[in-house]
């Protein structure tokens, strides 16, 4: 319960509203606890009494006579003496006489009591739902915003599943557990008390022998808890897989039609359900215990009371009426205490979730987002690897072996290498998506980690073969961390990238709306907005990761022009599988198996390395004209 009580806590910043849900809380109870005693009187005024002396009926009592009669009891009462509780005589002598004046007046002021308390209930729903509602929505903002600040090596290794898991399923599990401690809880409990409280006024033996009861059932509801907690915690843990296979499977819905692999996502997805609902059940059985756990005990206890009351009531020792307004107010005791075994499951259902989400936000950012940390200069002269080696969580081996390199200021280095030789992972160093575990990245000869990171990846473009568009228009793609960029800029980043031909002929042009994942485009078209909005940021390190991957052989030589002509001045680095990519660049890197196996040209390559000339033959895609025709 400790991480739940330590997200609780975080209501404490609305504190002014905070208190006034507690006080209306206990204005609505003590509406309650007031009506309850209020009774008494009514019972004496409408219901004939009996002399103690003489054992004969009395008449009905009047409003001054009750009041006398009370503050007697009052006085006998060691509860009531000792909070100093007194009807004043003069209230006394101004009381109306008569019978059936005295309950209009009585039913009159508790039914203004019953509105005041109505209002008091609502505006402690209100405003505890206010806090609450307020709280998560600061705390999923909170874990959303470490998310972005968190390496990216951890993500990947969690799995974004889990993590959108965690922002949105499990503060909403939170919120119905906070709602459920200082909405229904304190409603009940307040209610609870003040009937306890009517109750130790009208006869203190009495509601005094309902203690242990009530202890012993609260060790019950512990009990139960304790259980509810523990499962609801794994079955958060389910339902963030049953999210991931979901989603892998929609967002690749294209490559599940093509392979007619619906029936096996189906069954994957039936498994994993399954898993959510045993977990569930494990929840549901401790629920269903409480309720029929709890009956039984209060009927036991009931009748306990009932025996003793018998006796005593029997020997002369305990007034009926007094007894049957007693248990009235245990009654009305139990029916508010009795709906916090579900409450408190709701909270302990709650703690597991709050433990998902604590253990997010005590993870550490990936470094350099300290403001105090100097500004990168832009970069001028040259980047250097040097003793890189790099192995990602969980790898049998190291994707990067011994890595030095450098590359000079204006220089365009095209890496090759077969499948999984790490040139992806080499870029990614650049702008630290990934820190080396040895070695190090120096810019101008600068550690890039003695540097604030958002300094380094302001002057970085990049262009990845997996596009990634975000919902929103052409414009607000374009210039995606960019939001100052003029119309004219952004225009003309289009123009660059040979994107604005079929931007124009839309029929909202830049402002068309681009569908989730740019779904609404084609591969290519995809590819040359974000050639566009890499070309906006004006960067001084332009990387691209086979960003001419989803280019068709006509528009290739274009976009191919486009690079040359905006890289000039511009540190070019390129993970090429295009001939013609290879033979623009000043220099070739090859790669295998983590390891930079040469350097040079392409003619010099061909001669001298084994792994190129493989490459060359096999993997190095030449371009074509649209008539399938190899270009010479």
């Amino acid at each position: 319960m400790k991480p739940f009580w330590a997200l609780a806590k975080r209501m404490l910043r609305y504190r002014r509203l905070l208190l006034l849900a507690v006080a209306m809380a206990f204005i609505s109870a003590g509406g309650l606890g007031v009506g309850l005693v209020g009774v008494v009187p009514i019972l004496k005024t409408i219901l004939p009494g009996t002399d103690p002396q003489t054992r004969l009926p009395r008449p009905s009592q009047d409003l001054p006579q009750i009041a006398a009669e009370w503050n007697q009891h009052l006085q006998n009462s060691k509860i009531a003496s000792g909070m100093g509780l007194h009807i004043p005589d003069e209230w006394v002598r101004a009381l109306p006489s008569g019978p059936f004046t005295a309950v209009v007046i009585m039913i009159s002021v508790l039914g203004v009591l019953t509105m005041f308390g109505g209002i008091a209930n609502f505006l402690h729903a209100y405003l505890s739902l206010t806090v609450v509602q307020r709280t998560v929505t600061n705390l999923r903002r909170e874990a959303f915003h470490k998310v972005l600040r968190l390496p990216l090596k951890q993500v990947v290794a969690s799995g974004p599943s889990d993590v959108i898991s965690r922002i949105v399923n499990d503060t909403t599990t939170l919120g119905g557990g906070l709602t459920a401690l200082i909405s229904k809880a304190l409603a009940q409990v307040t209610k609870g008390v003040a009937s306890l409280a009517a109750a130790f006024l009208i006869d203190w033996r009495m509601a005094a022998a309902s203690i242990p009861a009530a202890i012993l059932l609260g060790a019950l509801i512990r009990k139960l808890g304790t259980r509810i907690r523990r499962a609801s915690r794994s079955a958060l843990q389910s339902q963030a897989g049953l999210y991931g296979a979901a989603s892998e499977a929609l967002q690749g819905l294209r490559v599940v039609k093509v392979h007619a692999t619906e029936r096996f996502e189906a069954g994957r997805f039936h498994r994993i359900n399954k898993e959510v609902m045993r977990q569930l059940n494990r929840v549901r059985t401790a629920r269903a215990l409480a309720s029929p756990l709890i009956d039984v005990l209060a009927i036991f206890i009931v009748g306990v009371l009932g025996l003793v009351a018998a006796k005593m009531i029997l020997d002369g020792k305990l007034d009926p009426g007094h007894f049957l307004l007693v248990l009235a107010a245990l009654a009305a005791a139990g029916a508010s205490f009795k709906p916090l075994s579900g409450i408190w499951a709701d909270v302990q259902g709650s703690a597991g979730a709050a433990g998902r989400i604590l253990e997010l936000l005590n993870l550490q950012p990936e470094p350099g987002h300290d403001s105090k940390l100097p500004k990168l200069p832009r970069h001028h002269h040259s980047i250097e690897f040097k003793g890189i080696s790099f192995t990602y969580p969980n790898a049998a081996a190291p994707s990067l072996r011994d890595i030095d390199l450098t590359v000079s200021h204006g220089e365009t280095v095209a890496v090759v290498g077969p499948n999984g030789s790490g040139k992806t992972t080499l870029l990614a160093l650049v702008p630290r998506l990934f820190d080396p575990q040895v070695g190090r990245v120096l810019i101008d000869g600068r550690d890039i980690r003695d540097f604030n990171i958002r300094s380094i990846r302001r002057q970085i473009g990049v262009v990845t073969q997996e596009t990634v568009l975000f919902r929103g228009t052409v414009r607000s793609n374009i210039a995606y961390g960019a939001e100052n960029a003029t119309d004219d800029r952004i225009r003309e980043a289009a123009r660059k990238a040979r994107a604005d031909g079929f931007v124009s002929a839309m029929k909202q042009g830049f402002e068309t709306t681009v569908a989730e994942q740019g779904l609404s485009l084609s591969g290519g078209q995809r590819q040359r907005l974000a050639i566009a909005r890499a070309i906006l940021r004006d960067p001084a390190i332009l990387i691209l990761d086979e960003a001419t991957s989803m280019i068709d052989a006509d528009s290739e030589n274009k976009i191919a022009e486009a690079i040359a002509e905006f890289s000039a001045g511009r540190t070019c680095l390129i993970v090429a599988h295009r001939l013609s990519t290879v033979l623009n660049a000043d220099r070739i890197v090859v790669m295998d198996q983590g390891r930079i196996v040469d350097t040079g040209t392409h003619t010099d390559l061909l001669d001298r390395c084994e792994v190129y000339r493989a490459l060359a033959q096999h993997q190095l895609v030449p371009m074509t004209s649209m008539t399938g025709t190899a270009a010479k």
